[in-house]
């Protein structure tokens, strides 16, 4: 639980968190060999690579915990949060949910008012619950939980307007959460109403590329009172990019032996992935 400790004094402190999107481990150790100090295990991102499938609500609770167990045991000196989507059913559902994230090691969690199955935050066709019931899923993590840092998301401005969305974020700051995260404004004007709205809680900004929300940095976003900023699909997207091209260029040429400058050189990727500390622990056993 020292990690979810970490990040709420790094945000106390008026620090800005960028949590890049990780999908498995060896995403995750790439941000860590980056310098992030926090990351976001993002369920789109999970949906795409796991399974191939989009973010629909495909993606369930044991996937989920599947792959924050594997992230958390590759970065142990990192802080991981993990997108819960809506808690994966009712209260008892949620309550499990803060049982595995926490027996993985995460450091906090995502939890959202969107109706299940759910869509990527960024899509048509939302739909979300009663706030009554969002707001009954956040009591129990927090009732639940040991230590776990709880993002409170909701979706409803695409379903009801944003009014409901900055009331639904002010009922949930009231519950104690440790941060709200209004998902998908349309506008810088759309930026600035909610951070006046909540400027008593940790916000959060969700930065997609060619999404709903402008891309801003973090320290312009910070100025207009977003201190948490995940950044969910940067890494899954050029990634993606980058396999496509490879895998073109080798059915084109049958090699990619005029392209080593755009692959990671042999020995370091098992530098990366701690191949060094194998071998050291091969001969002091021996």
């Amino acid at each position: 639980m020292i990690h979810a400790e970490t990040l709420r004094t790094r945000l106390a402190g008026g620090e800005s968190v960028l949590m890049p999107g990780v999908w498995d481990p060896l995403s995750a150790l790439l941000a860590e060999q980056a310098g992030f100090h926090t990351v976001f295990i993002s369920g789109f991102a999970v949906a795409g690579s796991l399974l191939g499938e989009p973010d629909i609500g495909i993606v369930g609770q044991a996937h989920m915990a599947d792959v924050a167990n594997r992230v958390c045991a590759a970065v142990p000196n990192m802080s991981v949060v993990v997108d819960a989507d809506t808690g994966y059913g009712d209260d008892n559902d949620v309550a499990k949910t803060v049982e595995l994230w926490e027996a993985a090691g995460a450091a906090g969690m995502f939890l959202e008012d969107q109706v299940w199955p759910k869509k990527c935050g960024h899509m048509e066709g939302k739909d979300v619950v009663s706030t009554e019931e969002w707001l009954s899923k956040l009591k129990t993590v927090m009732r639940k939980r040991s230590n776990l840092f709880l993002t409170a998301r909701t979706d409803a401005r695409a379903v009801h307007g944003l009014p409901d969305a900055l009331e639904r974020g002010r009922m949930a700051r009231d519950l104690g959460v440790d941060a709200v995260f209004v998902e998908a404004p349309q506008s810088l004007e759309e930026l600035d109403q909610i951070a006046s709205a909540l400027p008593d809680v940790v916000l959060v900004a969700n930065m997609v590329e060619k999404g709903k929300t402008p891309l801003l940095t973090p320290e312009e976003l910070t100025d207009r009172g977003f201190c948490l900023v995940v950044s969910p699909l940067s890494g899954l997207l050029s990634v993606t990019k980058a396999l496509g091209s490879a895998y073109a260029t080798l059915r084109s040429s049958g090699t990619l032996r005029d392209h080593l400058d755009t692959i990671t050189a042999f020995d370091d990727f098992t530098d990366l992935v701690g191949l060094p500390i194998h071998l050291a622990n091969d001969a002091e056993d021996r």
